[in-house]
């Protein structure tokens, strides 16, 4: 089985749409920094450090600060631990989010949730977007979507069910398995009534891969990007960097970055992220090599 875009690079910029988030309309050569803020007591990368409500506020100033477009807030780790209850998820999730809004009224703000009981209640807090990366296992996330006018990310996560982790698995093209499954609930959320603008794709690094799967999709993203969907990629510090590097989770920033400019260069438009200057600096450099964005500044040569 092949890719259906032919293994083409990623589409002019006139094929791409606009996207559209909250109150705002994002063309296709903004590259935008989504930046992770995790209240749960276990995860992977902070151990808990943004679990208490005082610390999950400091880290959002900080990330605004930092240059973060988007804030994407999570209530329960990826990878398998204690059963989180819906409930228990969104008094997590949704008083963050609440306290997000009413400090920055115009900041996107996504949840990252598979349930669609937790995405209603973070949309009343103020949610923007609803980040599923279990790939709409709940399939009344769709509806949700649709009714409350907010932006869905439609995942490949190799039809694993949440919270678990890939065994064995494998693909005849893990390129074309990921274009299927994403367009193919991309175009579901259309006909739930998602608004077309607001609808991204993600290629599920790690979920339902190994790591050469993952290196894979990193180097073939110009193929999602050419079905004219808008592409986000969750890259920061995840097991395919360190397992490529031999590196342990600390010390995966390097690897990272050098992901994030590969699928920048070939059109992806948001990064989930934990370290959002460094990544900032990365995808503007790519826009200022791509032409689309001016150097800061150009006295070189002129004085």
């Amino acid at each position: 089985m092949s890719a259906s875009s032919g293994g083409q690079g990623p589409p002019a910029a006139g094929d791409q749409r606009p996207l559209l988030l909250g109150r705002h309309s994002f063309g296709p050569d903004q590259r935008l920094v989504m930046a992770i803020v995790n209240r749960t007591p276990d995860s992977f990368y902070d151990k808990g450090y943004t679990y208490e409500l005082a610390a999950a506020v400091h880290r959002v100033h900080d990330v605004v600060a930092a240059g973060a477009d988007l804030v994407d807030i999570g209530g329960v780790k990826a990878a398998p631990g204690e059963e989180v209850p819906a409930a228990e998820e969104i008094r997590r999730t949704a008083d963050l989010i609440a306290a997000t809004r009413e400090a920055y009224p115009d900041l996107v703000i996504s949840v990252d949730t598979f349930r669609h009981e937790v995405a209603d209640a973070a949309c009343d807090a103020g949610a923007d977007l609803i980040n599923d990366a279990w790939g709409g296992v709940d399939h009344d996330l769709l509806e949700v979507a649709a009714e409350r006018g907010v932006a869905l990310v439609c995942t490949h996560a190799g039809g694993l069910q949440p919270r678990t982790r890939p065994h064995r698995v494998t693909y005849d093209d893990v390129l074309a398995d990921i274009l299927s499954y994403t367009v193919d609930l991309a175009q579901r959320a259309v006909a739930a009534g998602v608004e077309r603008g607001r609808i991204l794709l993600d290629p599920g690094h790690d979920f339902g891969k190994n790591t050469r799967h993952s290196l894979e999709a990193t180097r073939r993203i110009g193929e999602l990007v050419a079905t004219g969907w808008p592409v986000l990629v969750s890259l920061s510090n995840k097991d395919f960097v360190g397992e490529t590097l031999d590196l342990p989770l600390g010390e995966r920033l390097y690897g990272t970055l050098a992901a994030t400019a590969v699928s920048a260069w070939q059109g992806a438009r948001i990064f989930r992220v934990h370290e959002v200057g460094e990544t900032r600096q990365v995808l503007d450099m790519v826009s200022s090599i791509q032409g689309h964005r001016p150097p800061a500044r150009t006295i070189r040569g002129l004085a």
